[in-house]
């Protein structure tokens, strides 16, 4: 027995340093995003006009997908806003660490100029069958006949809302009434010249609101606001383009005739929030140069209904181009979460950093805005972000898509997704809380060739903990593998370095001195042939018996 267990130790130390040689020519690839910052919260994916919503203590942001990086060119052509017809998933926690949960096709319609050219083709994969496009999304949740419901608002380019919905956040969804909830033949929407840009908001008693439009008559040449297109003549005081209805019991259905929002100097980005018993309507202001507002700068207006009459109190949010260098368009949500407000936002910061340019691809970012003595103060915009709320749990199972920096990787599935890594591409999780201490790591992973990941502490460069040897499994036959590492303790953060292609499902951390006594608790209550399946428990068990008879 005991020869047995020293041989199994000089065969774990021997797979350790062949892993180690796997990673001779391996350079990590190097990451858009800086080591410690905690914005932008995603870089896997360009997305944009974040629409957040707080379900079970955990933040889902839902966004316009300006693209997915794995899947762009180096020298990836400007932005084409009327291609896009999908959204982007993400959820946390903590508010650092992110979970990547895939892209939902919410438009399948093709998209025609007005040339007769195709934009994008008809997409099967589509949810909504009527809809080109799916542009700044938001979400809501609500109990209804007992069980909990999802539903997932988009703007079809500015010619109306749909809704999805489905049993999860995250999908499936599918489209509930087969057209569009709010369109120009909706009373009092007949002459908006926007008709997108959705927020949702669902009350203490379960009533639901919704809030949307934008534009400027006269500014643009546009088929509904019936306004000559003069740039001396623009409507942009008080252009009256803003709406505020209420939801239907049934969150795909108004209730209410839609109301003006009478707000100064509009453009676009409806938002709505609550504090103590007081409704907040945010919105972006427009980009006259005579507004006393700024250009492009997140509005507040108050009231004690949902509904209004709101009146102005400030702006609480710069054009992310104060902070960021690159001006454009200023799309936001503000949420409460744990006795804290956060704004989310997008900029253009990630693809200027790839680019070396402003080519129209967003990500979003998250800061939190002060708010003390019933105001809300003025938000900062930066890469820091705000601080991580909790610890990761070193010993749960978390989800490879689980992360707070990376490169290279993509994610797989909706919902429940998987990380695909090629050689040198990593992931890092903020702040995994190892408690007293593990020893032994778990990854859950398939590779055709074989691979080894490579597990560090600080930096995908840094102390090297423990590797984890994945055979060859066939495509998508994905194996549970468990190492002995280094032990560690504390909180600390996690880096995975792939050798090779790899796919990963989870992983997860353990004690081996926990399950040893575990097992030998378990052994006076079961077989002794129970505990004999493990090497270690065996001759953990036979130890301890020996030592207490040396005592008797």
């Amino acid at each position: 027995m005991k020869s047995v267990f020293f041989s199994t130790i000089l065969a774990v130390a021997g797979a350790f340093v062949s892993a180690h040689e796997a990673f001779d020519d391996v350079v990590p690839k190097e990451s858009i995003k800086v080591l410690g910052d905690h914005n932008p919260i995603n870089v896997i994916k360009y997305t944009a006009d974040p629409g957040v919503m707080v379900w079970d203590n955990t933040v889902y942001v839902y966004g316009t997908n300006d693209g997915i990086a794995e899947l762009m060119a180096d020298d990836e052509p400007a932005n084409v806003y009327d291609k896009i017809h999908s959204i982007n998933v993400m959820s946390s926690k903590d508010l650092v660490n992110w979970v990547d949960h895939g892209t939902i096709v919410a438009a399948a319609k093709e998209k025609v100029n007005d040339e007769g050219e195709i934009i994008h083709p008809y997409d099967p994969e589509g949810i909504a069958q009527w809809a080109p496009n799916s542009w700044a999304p938001t979400a809501a949740h609500k109990t209804i006949n007992g069980k909990e419901k999802f539903f997932l608002y988009f703007a079809n380019s500015g010619d109306g809302i749909g809704v999805l919905s489905a049993d999860s956040p995250t999908g499936p969804f599918e489209d509930p009434i087969g057209d569009y909830l709010i369109s120009h033949d909706t009373p009092n929407c007949e002459t908006i010249t926007w008709l997108f840009d959705p927020a949702v908001f669902v009350d203490d008693d379960g009533t639901g609101y919704i809030y949307f439009g934008g534009g400027v008559p006269g500014e643009y040449t546009n088929k509904y606001d019936g306004y000559p297109l003069n740039s001396d003549a623009p409507l942009f005081e008080r252009p009256q383009t803003l709406r505020a209805a209420q939801l239907g019991d049934d969150m795909i259905s108004l209730a209410t005739v839609p109301v003006l929002l009478d707000a100064p100097w509009p453009y676009e980005d409806s938002g709505i929030h609550k504090a103590d018993g007081i409704y907040y309507y945010s919105y972006c202001t427009n980009w006259n140069e005579k507004s006393p507002f700024g250009q492009a700068r997140i509005g507040l207006m108050k009231s004690e209904s949902p509904l209004g009459p709101f009146e102005f109190v400030d702006t609480v949010f710069n054009n992310p181009g104060d902070f960021f260098g690159v001006y454009g368009n200023n799309h936001h949500t503000i949420i409460p979460f744990y006795d804290k407000f956060y704004i989310f936002y997008h900029s253009e910061y990630l693809n200027v950093q790839k680019y070396g340019e402003a080519r129209g691809y967003r990500t979003t970012h998250v800061n939190e805005v002060k708010y003390e003595d019933g105001k809300f103060y003025n938000a900062t915009g930066n890469l820091a972000g705000v601080e991580q709320l909790f610890n990761v749990d070193a010993f749960a199972e978390n989800p490879a898509a689980l992360m707070a920096w990376e490169a290279g990787v993509s994610t797989n599935g909706l919902g429940h997704t998987t990380v695909t890594y090629n050689k040198g591409e990593w992931t890092g999780v903020s702040k995994v809380d190892f408690d007293d201490g593990a020893t032994t790591v778990t990854i859950s992973a398939t590779t055709v060739n074989g691979a080894v990941i490579q597990v560090s502490l600080d930096s995908p460069e840094g102390e090297v903990i423990g590797y984890v040897e994945i055979p060859p499994t066939g495509e998508d036959d994905y194996v549970d593998i468990t190492v002995e590492i280094t032990p560690v303790s504390g909180v600390r953060d996690v880096f995975f370095l792939a050798s090779d292609d790899v796919t990963v499902d989870y992983w997860t951390f353990g004690n081996l001195d926990d399950e040893q006594t575990d097992s030998c608790e378990e052994e006076t209550t079961t077989e002794e042939s129970e505990c004999e399946e493990t090497i270690y428990v065996e001759e953990t068990c036979d130890e301890e018996e020996t030592t207490e008879a040396d005592e008797e």
